[in-house]
Order: structure tokens, then sequence, then C-alpha cells
């Protein structure tokens, strides 16, 4: 039986990940998806194949086929849509950032193990290879001791909605800040940084548009991070040890490059059938897979990307936000 999957949000992201997921084998299928605007659902419906489209969010949560749910939505409205999904009983695989700040992430957690059912948040990076190859040589200790941890993510997104205001969501901190905040976590973790000290700059709706980040960590191990969506740069990330270093030259978000002591690895990815809003998204396709394998086998949580994770995460960035002086209304209700 296939893994039947509901799409929550039909915009650009929900394209992108509907057109990585058919291009998995029969055991993925999806069969709804649903939009506040139901001329967009039916619109992806007809675009996609999918068989029933929805003008409500209830009415995905009440559909009996659906096993797990994607929410692709604004970063506002994570924690009531997942809720509602939990709620009823669905798997979701939520978009990152799961919530707007811890409190909104704790809550989503406790929801899902009160209705015992798989909560994940989509950081897709996590399920890449590359991403994979350095979590096998950090177990096998090849760099010897871990010492300094450098990444950066910058693209020019200052002209997007969702980005720049304050009222769905927006900051570089949320966003690509993330991929960076998640790298260090899944290097130096599993623990909080015993200090993070962040600066940034502000547009004029309040939100942070330029951030570094300076996570230090236990046995004097420290993460350097910048962001920024106000110009384009190359998505570097280095993880440097007392016997080499790992260097991933581009694209640290969607990595399929890497150099380990100097040796070039890589994986490419498999070309795209349909257009895709964004670069190297037909990547998606390893998390979905993975999302199935975890439902498989009964687990309520990801071993990759674990709950606990999500949290550790969303503490850093609401601490670096703090710093930064980025407070949304969210934030009042903590």
């Amino acid at each position: 039986m296939p893994l039947c999957w509901g799409i929550c949000s039909a915009g650009k992201i929900s394209h992108d990940f509907i057109v990585a997921l058919k291009t998995l084998p029969a055991d993925h299928k999806i069969v709804a998806i649903a939009s506040s605007k139901l001329e967009r659902a039916q619109e992806y419906a007809r675009l996609h194949g999918i068989c029933r489209a929805y003008g409500s969010y209830e009415e995905l949560a009440k559909d009996p086929e659906v096993d797990v749910i994607y929410v692709g939505s604004l970063n506002t409205q994570h924690l009531g849509q997942t809720t509602l999904f939990l709620r009823a009983k669905k798997n979701v695989l939520c978009e990152k950032p799961m919530g707007m700040n811890a409190h909104e992430v704790r809550e989503m957690i406790r929801t899902a193990r009160e209705n015992d059912v798989f909560l994940m948040e989509g950081f897709w990076t996590r399920f890449f290879p590359v991403s994979e190859q350095i979590r096998n040589t950090l177990c096998q200790k090849s760099l010897g001791n871990l010492k300094v941890l450098r990444a950066q993510m910058a693209v020019r997104m200052d002209d997007i909605p969702r980005l720049i205001e304050k009222k769905l969501g927006g900051g570089v901190i949320l966003d690509l800040g993330g991929y960076c905040i998640q790298f260090a976590s899944m290097v130096f973790g599993p623990e909080m940084p015993q200090s993070i000290v962040a600066s940034g700059l502000l547009n004029k709706t309040g939100v942070d548009e330029t951030v570094s980040i300076i996570l230090n960590y236990s046995a004097n191990r420290q993460a350097v991070l910048n962001t920024t969506m106000m110009i384009d740069l190359p998505g570097e990330a280095t993880i440097g040890g007392t016997e080499g270093i790992i260097k991933i030259p581009d694209n640290m978000n969607s990595p399929t490059v890497m150099f380990l002591k100097g040796n070039r690895w890589e994986w490419p990815l498999p070309p795209s059938p349909e257009h895709l809003y964004f670069k190297h998204n037909i990547g998606f396709r390893y998390q979905i897979e993975h999302v199935r394998e975890c439902l498989e086998n009964g687990l309520k949580e990801s071993p990759i990307m674990p709950l606990e994770e999500s949290e550790r995460i969303v503490c850093i960035m609401d601490e670096a936000r703090k710093q930064v002086g980025v407070v949304y209304e969210q934030d009042h209700n903590m």
C-alpha cells in the first residue's frame, strides 16, 4: 500500500514538494490538497493529477484516506494547521521553521505526543547524501577533535513579502538562518550552546535582514554563522577538526558536493521532470522517503531530525532574535 499524502497550502514550496514526490516510486501517492481558496487547490489538483481539492484545512484533516500531511504554508500558520491535523490523528511533516518561537514548537510536540502521531520539522538538508556522509565521517572521528564551524547563507530576497513583512513571519533568522543553525546543531549537538551572541540589522518593518551569530559549545568548539537576504553569496560551510576539514563550497542548505580532506565527493540530483520554483528542490525526495521509512517502522519522530532538536534549534533562534531586537506578535503569547 502506498503512503497517502495530503498537501496543506497551494504555494510555490508545495508545488516543488509535489514535483519531487512524483519522482519517487509508487510507495507514495498524493490524494488530496487544501488551500484557503478552493480555486487555488483545484488549480493545483488539475496541474498535478490530485484527485481531491479542498477549500478548507478542516476538510483535509477529515479525509480518511490521508496518512500524512505536508504543511507548506506561511510560518505564522504552522501552529494552527499542524495542531489541527495532529488532533485529527494525522501524521505531519511541517516545513521549517516549525513554529514562530519555542512556545509554538513545544505546543506542536505536546499535541503530537498526546495524539500518538508522527511529527517532523522539514529541514530537508538533513536527508541529502552529503549530510549523511558528514554524520558518518563525524561518527568515525575522522576529523579528530572538532574545533570550528563556519556556515553562510546569503540569497537576495528583499522583495518577497513573506520575508520582509513582520506580520507574515518574515526575517532572515527564521528562513536562511535556520539552515546554518541546524547545521551547527547537527555537527556539535546534541546540546545547547554554552553561549549565543547575535548581531544584526533590521529593515523598516522591524524584521532582521542581515545577522551574524556566534555559538560557543563545550570543549572549546565554536560555530560562526552569517546570513543575509540582501545579496547573493556562495552558501559555504566548513567543519574544522584537529585532523582535517570538511568543506561544502555552495548550497549548504541543499548540498550535492563536499570536500573531505581535499578529496571531492559528489551526489548529483536527478533532473526535475517539471518546472521548479527553487533550485535543488527535487532534493525534497530524500526527506519524503525518510518520512515513509519512519512511518513504516512505527516511529513517532525522526531519529535524524528529532523533536528535541527542533526545540533546541528554535530556542537558539529565539535568543538570536531577542539580541537583534525582533519581536513577533506570537512572542506575546509565550
